[in-house]
Order: structure tokens, then C-alpha cells, then sequence
């Protein structure tokens, strides 16, 4: 078993016996400073990366050690605060140096196999780290801006109605309840008395606004052929009987600048390490003895003599 797939299993138990109230058998916590010991930690300078937190016969172990830990997904500890974490990491780093001196001493790093792995890995990182300082030159506030402008300027207007409706077995029922609207009841009180639809009932009916195709047919070509403040005769869908009530309309806006950044993000970090990937594809001498065929191509015709 990988020793982080062990850490994971061992590092729960680790936590709660950690945790307050749980622990067993506790050695004796030191009694807090005086109300007149300055606050030391909260004006003191963070640690630099070769800060030793620890050493392992005679070899450190750095701050910046723990950082590179911290970093790996499989050291994931979710729920945990700082202190137990970073006290978690250094026994992580503290039994990791053991095996990696124990397993030196054993020749394990001599064999084949082991400096094709520490190879693989090596270009594994060298790739990642990279591809990541690409991404990063490629997310800059006029490239984001740029690409925001383009995807803006390519939406069409979209008409949105904001409605609600009551939704009812049959369209007996669904007539008694427009013609208790249309006589004067409150559209949303009626909605919590009698609607069947569960994610709108609690909020009087309300669908929030909403474009054309959002909407099954039956249900959309009715709303959207209403005016503000029309209440609709009973509209059939497969989800049964509908009275529809049509609060606003207007022109979607379109989305901030904020609201499609994470994307725009996304999409400019995929095309640059797409891009740089595919440069250096093209720069480089590629040479697959074994590479596939390519599909094969039918044989030009030719007139027979």
C-alpha cells in the first residue's frame, strides 16, 4: 500500500483522538500565559521555507518542506485547523525521512526500476510546473477582458418573463383556481394552499425570470404570449395543469465581467497549455517505431489500360 493511501486511513484516527473531549489519556496541557504575556503569535513574522520544524537523524526538515506537503492532494485534510495540520504534516515528513533513509540504506534507489519511476516523476513535476508558470502569464487582466468582450458582443438578446404558477391534477380544479384569482385572491396565497409543485409552492408560485427554451413548450408559449399581470386560463403540460401568473418581462441582461471570469480563466489556461504543448510537439524530432496506422485511405483511381 502507498504510504499516503496509509497516511489516510491512520490520519482520521489521528484527528479525533486530537480533537477535544475525545482524547485519551492526554499528557498534561500547559497552563495558559498570563493575561499580561504578550500575544506573541499574532505580531509574529511568518516562518520562512528553511525554517527547520524538525530534523530526522541529523537531516531537516523545513517549513518549506511542509509547504510542498501540504500541496498534495493526498494529504487532503478537510475540517482540520492549522495547528493539528501542520503538527500532522511534520509526522507525515518525520516517518517519510525515516523510510526514505531506511529505504536508501537498502539500495532501493539503485535498481532499474526505481530510477525509471524517479525519471517518470521527474518529468511528471518538471511538465506541471511548467505548464503552471504558462498559465499563469496567460491569465492577464486585458487578455480576460478581451475574451469577456468578444463572448458579449456573440449573445444575442434573449426576452425573459418572470411568472409564477400553480400547478394542479386536473383542469377542473386548475379553472376554480383562476377564477379565484381573477376574482381578486392573492396569487402566491393561493399557491401555498393548493399547488402540487414542491420547489415552488413554499415562495407563492415563484419561478424567478426565465428564457423561452427553459421551459417545456406548452408551458413557455403560454407565458410568453402574456403581459405583465395576466393570469392565464389552465395550461396543460405532461407535469399535469398550470395557472399561470406573468409578474415582468424584459431583455436578459447580460452577465457581468465578475460573473464569467472564473471561465474566461479556465478557458485561457486550457488554450495556453494546449497552445505550449502543441508548439513544442511541432519543434521537436518524434520518432514512434510502433505508432498506429493511420486510417486507411482508398486508393486514388486510375483508368485501367
Amino acid at each position: 500500500m502507498p504510504y499516503t493511501a496509509l497516511l489516510r486511513r491512520v490520519s482520521a484516527l489521528a484527528i479525533l483522538i486530537a480533537l477535544p473531549g475525545v482524547a485519551l489519556a492526554q499528557a498534561p496541557q500547559k497552563a495558559p500565559a498570563p493575561a499580561s504575556t504578550p500575544a506573541a503569535n499574532t505580531t509574529a513574522t511568518p516562518a520562512g521555507p528553511d525554517s527547520v520544524v524538525a530534523s530526522v537523524n541529523g537531516k531537516p526538515i523545513t517549513q518549506g518542506d511542509l509547504a510542498i506537503a501540504a500541496d498534495d492532494p493526498a494529504l487532503s485534510l478537510p475540517g482540520v485547523d492549522e495547528a493539528q495540520k501542520k503538527n500532522l504534516l511534520i509526522d507525515y515528513m518525520v516517518d517519510l525521512r525515516v523510510g526514505a533513509q531506511a529505504a536508501e540504506t537498502a539500495k532501493i534507489g539503485d535498481t532499474p526500476e526505481f530510477k525509471r519511476k524517479l525519471a517518470y516523476f521527474r518529468d511528471k513535476l518538471l511538465l506541471d510546473d511548467y505548464l503552471e508558470q504558462e498559465a499563469k502569464r496567460a491569465v492577464t487582466p486585458e487578455a480576460e477582458h478581451a475574451i469577456y468582450d468578444q463572448t458579449v458582443k456573440l449573445m444575442k438578446p434573449e426576452e425573459e418573463v418572470h411568472a409564477r404558477h400553480i400547478l394542479v391534477d386536473n383542469e377542473a380544479e386548475a379553472k376554480k383556481i383562476a377564477a379565484r384569482i381573477k376574482g381578486g385572491e392573492d396569487f402566491a396565497k393561493v399557491a401555498a394552499e393548493t399547488s402540487k409543485d414542491p420547489g415552488s409552492k413554499a415562495e407563492g408560485g415563484d419561478l424567478g425570470w426565465f428564457t423561452k427554451e427553459r421551459m417545456v413548450p406548452d408551458f413557455a408559449n403560454a407565458a410568453f404570449a402574456m403581459k405583465p399581470g395576466q393570469v392565464s386560463d389552465p395550461v396543460k403540460t405532461q407535469f399535469g395543469w398550470h395557472v399561470i401568473k406573468v409578474e415582468e418581462m424584459r431583455t436578459k441582461p447580460q452577465p457581468t465581467f465578475d460573473e464569467l471570469k472564473e471561465q474566461i480563466d479556465q478557458h485561457l489556461i486550457r488554450k495556453a497549455q494546449q497552445d505550449l504543448i502543441l508548439k513544442l510537439r511541432a519543434e521537436a524530432k518524434i520518432v514512434r517505431p510502433d505508432a498506429p496506422a493511420e486510417a486507411a485511405q482508398p486508393a486514388p483511381e486510375t483508368k485501367k489500360p
